[in-house]
């Protein structure tokens, strides 16, 4: 049984995007005592946020940039938050085929996540 999910992000510059996270998605971010790394939580998902300014920009890998699909209780609730804060979403909440509504995003350093709710 799988009983928690992290996902490992390289970020170029790691106060910006721990701001990111933090003022537009909703995470709390913390200090773990490695000054090249910050873990942001929000609810039951953890992002480990590791400095690499020489690494790709996730924007230059296409779909390849997708990381996460997390599925939530009120998609269009969460849809109206992150809209308010300026993140940038590729299409507002959709109801697709697959029995799922749900919307994309671009984080500031170019990684996408899908954002879904059963229908």
């Amino acid at each position: 049984m799988i009983t928690r999910t992290s996902y490992v992000l390289a970020v170029p510059n790691l106060q910006k995007s721990a701001e990111y996270y933090e003022k537009v998605l909703g995470f709390t971010v913390y200090e773990i005592g490695d000054p090249g790394w910050r873990f942001a939580e929000r609810d039951g998902c953890r992002l480990m946020l590791g400095e690499c300014p020489d690494a790709i920009p996730p924007a230059e890998l296409g779909d390849h940039s997708y990381f996460a699909y997390l599925q939530v209780d009120n998609i269009d609730e969460l849809y109206q938050e992150f809209h308010s804060k300026g993140a940038k979403i590729k299409y507002a909440p959709q109801d697709k085929p697959w029995g799922m509504r749900e919307f994309p995003l671009e984080t500031i350093d170019g990684h996408r996540i899908n954002f879904g709710q059963q229908l």
